[in-house]
């Protein structure tokens, strides 16, 4: 069993390390190129290449993408997977393993495809989500599925949280299927293109929040609590929930709801450091 991994950012870490953990380990990692983080621009590989050193793996970091490199580098891999790698993978790319490329999607596809799955299902008030498997095609989340797992979605949970848990999911359920994807044991099953929904990506004014709805909120509007609430643990990581107080701006970083009404429990005033509190008043 020969295969590649695609993936650079913390899901795509975790999923790796999940794999490994269940005797699934990549003859490549394939991620970014190391970039300069932080104030001082430190410059800092991505997280799957570190884990990818401990673990004794290779790693290839192309700027571009590029089929001839790639062939080059992959010659007779039996398949490829492919977590939050945040690039364009050119088609014959993906067609280039023996049995194809595998695709790990935080959603139940053919629901919530797309960029923000994660987010969506806490801005929609979803009560479950899952993981999916699926071959890669020429079409964005859309080729036929080779595994599922549900999951319930917590009251309180937030992105970073139910991230973490669907990327461990993505992890352990390929390590329990590639076995018998490379002895081709799998039948890959078509998606429903009736139940198809598209997520988009999310910009700093979507995380924007009315001070009148939050007013209404403190004053218990559940509607509004709860609206506020799922904006909140949606967007914890970015853009990040924010409204204005005072003619100043206030990242809203962690609520609870009580009753009927939205408790700020976490904020920070611009120009200020971040502070607990039970009320903004």
């Amino acid at each position: 069993m020969k295969f590649v991994f695609f993936g650079s950012p913390r899901f795509a870490e975790i999923v790796l390390k999940k794999m490994i953990e269940g005797g699934c380990k990549p003859n490549l990692v394939i991620c970014n190129p190391d970039r300069p983080f932080g104030r001082k621009k430190v410059i800092t590989p991505p997280l799957t290449k570190i884990l990818a050193k401990e673990y004794e793996i290779e790693v290839w970091q192309p700027e571009k993408l590029d089929v001839e490199g790639f062939e080059r580098e992959v010659d007779g891999v039996d398949f490829a997977v492919v977590a939050a790698y945040a690039k364009i993978i050119p088609q014959r790319i993906v067609d280039f393993p023996n049995l194809g490329t595998i695709g790990v999607h935080p959603s139940l596809l053919p629901k919530y495809r797309g960029a923000s799955p994660i987010q969506t299902a806490i801005l929609k008030g979803e009560k479950e989500t899952g993981v999916t498997l699926y071959l890669m095609d020429e079409k964005l989340d859309h080729g036929p599925i080779l595994a599922q797992r549900k999951t319930i979605i917590g009251a309180h949970e937030n992105y970073l949280q139910l991230e973490k848990r669907l990327a461990e999911m993505g992890g352990e359920l390929l390590a329990e299927i590639l076995p018998d994807f490379s002895a081709e044991k799998i039948k890959p099953r078509v998606q429903d293109e009736t139940l198809v929904t598209f997520t988009k990506k999310f910009v700093t004014q979507d995380a924007f929040i009315e001070p009148r709805d939050l007013e209404l909120a403190e004053g218990g509007s559940y509607e509004k609590a709860l609206e506020i609430h799922r904006k909140v643990r949606a967007f914890v990581l970015e853009p990040g929930a924010w409204t204005t107080f005072n003619k100043k701006r206030v990242k809203i970083l962690e609520t609870d709801i009580v009753g009927k009404s939205l408790k700020l429990k976490k904020i920070q005033v611009e120009g200020e450091k971040v502070k607990e509190v039970g009320s903004r008043k």
